[in-house]
């Protein structure tokens, strides 16, 4: 049967592209993912997301429970809010105990206190790193967190390493660009 071998011809060759293919794929998503850039970042991604559940934990954990015996505070942080409209059901003799009391009852709730406790956690997860990377510059000499200064024309950061001339702009940071030109280095350029 002559149709049969032909079809059967195309079918292979179409599975034979196909799999190189994916195997072109593969291999280029494993030189992407193989990288040392990707793998650092997602090395550094799981350490961080690390240190923020530790923090997390230390702040509302300890830290937190200790500041909210302070006489004018006399409850937990996270529960510290102030109602700025009431909602349908609301009993002025007993208010609202909790956050999710008054929002489940469609109150404008201010939750100050859950903000506070948000913002602690993230200056401790800063400070955290902050160390860590610190720590790691100092066991490895390689520099990690590196100085910066603004650019006096366009006033982006550049680096300090690389603070003679600007990256964005291209300009001196010496000043050369404001000295005024003299006749001698005007002649002096057209010779060039």
């Amino acid at each position: 049967m002559r149709g049969l071998e032909d079809s059967t011809d195309v079918l292979i060759r179409v599975g034979q592209s196909a799999g190189e293919r994916v195997r072109h794929g593969l291999d280029a998503f494993l030189n992407f993912a193989a990288r040392d850039n990707v793998l650092e970042v997602a090395l550094g991604l799981i350490i961080a997301n690390a240190f923020t559940k530790v923090v997390t934990s230390f702040v509302s954990d300890i830290a937190l429970p200790v500041v909210s015996l302070l006489p004018f505070l006399n409850r937990n942080m996270d529960q510290k809010f102030a109602v700025l409209s009431q909602g349908p059901h609301y009993d002025p003799e007993k208010g609202y105990n909790t956050v999710k009391q008054a929002r489940d009852d469609g109150a404008l709730v201010l939750a100050w206190g859950g903000f506070v406790e948000n913002m602690l956690n993230f200056l401790g997860v800063s400070l955290t790193l902050f160390a860590v990377a610190h720590l790691y510059m100092l066991v490895s000499h390689n520099k990690i967190i590196k100085p910066t200064v603004r650019c006096r024309y366009c006033k982006k950061y550049i680096s300090v390493e690389v603070a003679s001339r600007c990256l964005n702009c291209s300009s001196w940071q010496d000043g050369r660009e404001d000295l005024p030109k003299d006749a001698n280095d005007r002649e002096d350029e057209y010779s060039l």
